[in-house]
């Protein structure tokens, strides 16, 4: 090997480092970015469970509510037919 191909050799080992050690950044970038928007989307699906939640609590019990008129109407019901 001559002097000539031995640095030739060198500068394409240099060029080829560069070139990884730029995909390496660029890939530690856009997983830190993909890192940022699930923390965002995370954060952001927590505060709706919470909204949800709290919107549960507070809702009307509509299943109990219809038992109780059911009740009310067949007892209704029965008291107007036992009368006549």
């Amino acid at each position: 090997m001559t002097q000539s191909e031995a640095e030739g050799i060198a500068v394409e080992l240099e060029r080829l480092h560069r070139s990884v050690d730029v995909g390496f950044a660029t890939t530690r970038g856009d997983l830190a970015l993909l890192l940022q928007r699930v923390d965002q989307t995370d954060k952001a699906v927590d505060e709706h469970e919470d909204r949800l939640d709290a919107l549960e609590r507070s809702r009307w019990p509509l299943s109990s509510l219809a038992a109780v008129t059911s009740c009310a109407a067949l007892a209704l019901t029965i008291w107007q037919a036992s009368g006549k």
